[in-house]
């Protein structure tokens, strides 16, 4: 350490670490994708499809089994959401992620996943990447917000590394986890995204998830039927977060954890049964749909393989539509460990195809192409589930190899991001959050305020009096206090109300007053309390409500002192000063 700062800047330091950063998060993104091809791989292949169908019905229980029992007794980190926790690691634990969350989810996920739990590998890989650049600044002894910046890098080469778009993945990183940036801090989330991706391209070559080119331009003839996708979009990501987040409540109102792995799987194999290809991330289904092979969707299903009517192709896809978010929220509910990242580009693919080949069966006037409108719908529902238009258009754009749709891909996005937002404006990794009772600061000041405790800034310099005191004792305060306040407090330390100059100022110099009048006869109960767990935010409401200057403290009804609307905005005003410095 103490040769980097003689011989390399900090900014040249940290472009370092980001590069190294995004190399280890393309590693841990190769090695999980082929962990799960892998072992889906064993799992599926030589299979006669008539007998698929039901070893289906208990692989996904014992993927998610098999996680539980790694995260919970060795791993001691149980799957779930990763996303979410990241961001509330960010906002209140200062950019620390425990340093299990470099490998743990790696492991989880590839059981989960690989054995069909319907959920996506990109959110765990993004706990990975994220964990390893936290770990890093913690190992190089940097400060809080160079440690974001670094989760950003990771996060941006696990993207870029899964998807191979490296600029949807810094706009991703900035859009979803990090939320604000700086022009300087945008090279290492560049520098880091690119080694992601050559990390990648280097160990399994240039493979992408969607193997396709596209072979036709935009319309613009097209752009009414983008308007209507793009609300449609919308309409279903409310569907997507109200299915995901409710399907939770009713796992988590199961209380005993192994109760809700048995019945959690059990379900999930069920639906798998039914509806074949909600079975792992499901990209697989997609390539077909954009290939035009639609009709080989059915084949592993023994209700539908058989059937030829176009319309059941249909319904086959507006029922994987309507069970796919329940599917993803079992998966991760029931103890498993992936993410809602894949679903949402997987459900508007299927809404796009649904969309245009509805169109093109019924003969409307303009027939559409399905591959644009499955590509395009991706791009709306990511919108309208993450709330992130940005990053949902350039990784799209990306992954087609070109731009011929970015004109539909800005539109439909904005429609749909617009449309969700109406209704709701949190995006899905904020309400999992909110639905856990931890809520995020939604400006920079609530989140600089939220650095501050309410311990760092208590005043003790209070003289406190007791309620029996006389008039007289009060005084004897006063000649030697610098503070015109003074806490009632009794013999337990409990305050009883407070006393100001203003109070007793009319007789304080009468003697006979002084001899007769008590504490409690002069003391008021304050305008609000504050208490010891409260954070800094609901402290300020409290004091613009109650229009005071200063606010008790009390912990478990002891008094503890003063806190001083002038010493929160002094603190304020040096953690400002300090962060731009940083």
């Amino acid at each position: 350490m103490i040769w980097r700062l003689r011989h390399i800047s900090n900014k040249g330091f940290i472009l370092i670490l980001s590069g190294l950063i995004g190399i280890f998060s393309g590693l841990a993104a190769v090695i999980l994708k082929s962990l799960v091809h892998s072992i889906q791989g064993f799992l599926t292949d030589g299979f006669y499809k008539e007998y698929a169908n039901f070893m289906y019905i208990i692989y996904p229980l014992i993927g998610i089994s098999a996680a539980y029992l790694l995260g919970r007794y060795i791993l001691k980190d149980v799957g779930g959401h990763g996303i979410p926790d990241v961001l509330f690691n960010i906002s209140k634990k200062s950019s620390l992620i425990p340093r299990i969350k470099v490998f743990s989810r790696v492991i989880t996920s590839a059981f989960t996943v690989g054995f069909g739990g319907s959920v996506g590998l990109e959110a765990p890989m993004v706990v990975t990447g994220s964990a390893i650049g936290s770990n890093v600044g913690v190992l190089m002894h940097l400060n809080p917000k160079k440690r974001t910046l670094l989760i950003g890098c990771g996060a941006a080469g696990a993207i870029s590394a899964i998807f191979g778009a490296p600029i949807g993945a810094v706009i991703f990183a900035i859009e979803v986890i990090l939320l604000e940036i700086s022009t300087a801090s945008f090279i290492p989330l560049l520098i880091a995204s690119v080694m992601g991706s050559v990390t990648s391209m280097v160990l399994i070559g240039e493979e992408s998830l969607f193997n396709f080119q596209l072979k036709e331009s935009f319309v613009a003839s097209h752009l009414p039927y983008y308007l209507l996708l793009g609300m449609v979009c919308g309409v279903v990501s409310l569907y997507f977060n109200k299915m995901v987040r409710g399907t939770e409540k009713i796992l988590d109102d199961i209380g005993d954890q192994w109760m809700r792995t048995m019945y959690g799987g059990a379900l999930l194999g069920v639906m798998v049964f039914f509806l074949p290809p909600i079975y792992g991330e499901g990209y697989s289904t997609l390539n077909i749909l954009i290939e035009g092979n639609h009709s080989q969707i059915l084949d592993n299903s023994i209700f539908f393989s058989t059937i030829e009517n176009p319309a059941m192709i249909i319904v086959f896809l507006v029922m994987i539509v309507l069970v796919k978010p329940i599917a993803s929220a079992v998966t991760i509910g029931s103890g498993g460990s992936g993410g809602i990242f894949a679903p949402s580009l997987f459900v508007g693919g299927i809404v796009g195809f649904i969309f245009s080949y509805a169109n093109n069966m019924l003969g409307f006037h303009i027939s559409l192409p399905t591959a644009h409108f499955t590509l395009v719908a991706m791009c709306g529902l990511m919108a309208g589930v993450q709330h992130s238009p940005l990053s949902a258009i350039f990784l799209i754009a990306e992954i087609t190899g070109g731009y011929e749709l970015f004109v539909p891909l800005m539109f439909v996005s904005a429609i749909a991001y617009t449309t969700s937002a109406h209704f709701e404006k949190d995006s899905i990794y904020k309400l999992q959050l909110k639905d856990q009772g931890k809520l995020l600061p939604e400006t920079k000041d609530q989140e600089l305020l939220d650095t501050i405790n309410i311990s760092h800034v208590i005043e003790r310099d209070l003289l406190p009096i007791h309620p029996e005191a006389q008039l007289k004792n009060l005084i004897d305060l006063v000649k030697i206090s610098k503070r015109n306040i003074f806490p009632v407090v009794d013999e337990h330390q409990t305050l009883r109300g407070i006393i100001t100059l203003d109070d007793f100022r009319g007789i304080m110099f009468d003697p006979e007053k002084q001899e007769k009048v008590l504490i409690r006869q002069l003391m008021h109960s304050p305008p609000e309390i504050l208490l010891a767990t409260d954070n800094m935010q609901s402290a300020m409401e409290k004091f613009e409500k109650s229009g005071a200057w200063n606010l008790p403290v009390v912990e478990s009804g002891r008094y503890l002192g003063f806190v001083s609307k002038s010493r929160i905005f002094n603190t304020y005003r040096k953690r400002l000063i300090s962060q731009k410095q940083d």
